[in-house]
């Protein structure tokens, strides 16, 4: 009985509304990573969540918030990675080229740990509805920003032309997550370096700047 007070005294951040949250998102990266977006339903959700539909509709509204926020989370690790790289020791004294390299290498290795949730993040949010297409697209605005913010560092440094990068920069995180997707597709699972490296001299050849070596 008591710690059953301790669950409802906690509110809306009590622990079994937090281990519901979990298992829904673990549940999305199998079925969505394996199966499938579309040939996943809310009741096969909810089944291998462990939870009934009320519950999935409470915390994710459906199965369309559910995917959002599983990108959302996958997403965000990726951001982290490239962010706590920015930190790491001999960053600052990096050439563009080498500065660009690292900061791919983090990415890469964070959104593709695990090859289900590279599938979520950038082949089954493709084309799902308008409000999934919004969602992605503020993702998009925000790597722009980042990026671009490297871009002009690079300007700075005299590592990329003087110009204004921002368009380059914004065709650039379009063609990054086209080509996740087609790596994430094939049947032989490309390995992270081999990724980052081409993500690299793409970005460093829309910079103006020299190509890896």
């Amino acid at each position: 009985m008591a710690d059953g007070w301790a669950v409802q005294r906690t509110g809306p951040g009590d622990q079994a509304r937090t281990q519901a949250r979990e298992q829904l998102l673990d549940a999305a990266r199998e079925l969505f990573g394996v199966a499938g977006y579309r040939e996943t339903s809310e009741a096969d959700l909810c089944e291998a969540a462990g939870v009934t539909p009320e519950v999935l509709r409470q915390e994710y509204g459906t199965r369309e918030g559910l995917l959002i926020a599983l990108h959302n989370r996958v997403t965000t690790i990726g951001l982290r990675a490239m962010e706590a790289e920015l930190l790491a020791d001999g960053m600052d004294e990096c050439s563009i080229a080498d500065r660009v390299r690292r900061l791919f290498d983090a990415y890469v290795g964070a959104v593709t740990r695990d090859p289900r949730e590279a599938r979520v993040t950038f082949v089954e949010v493709l084309g799902v509805s308008a409000v999934v297409d919004e969602h992605c697209k503020l993702w998009r605005a925000l790597w722009t920003e980042f990026l671009t913010g490297e871009a002009e560092r690079a300007v700075e440094r005299g590592e990329a032309e003087d110009r204004d990068h921002r368009v380059d920069v914004m065709v650039m995180v379009g063609t990054v997550h086209e080509l996740m997707a087609h790596h994430t597709r094939r049947s032989r699972r490309a390995r992270p370096e081999e990724v980052s490296r081409e993500l690299t001299e793409l970005a460093l050849t829309m910079l103006g700047s020299q190509r890896v070596g």
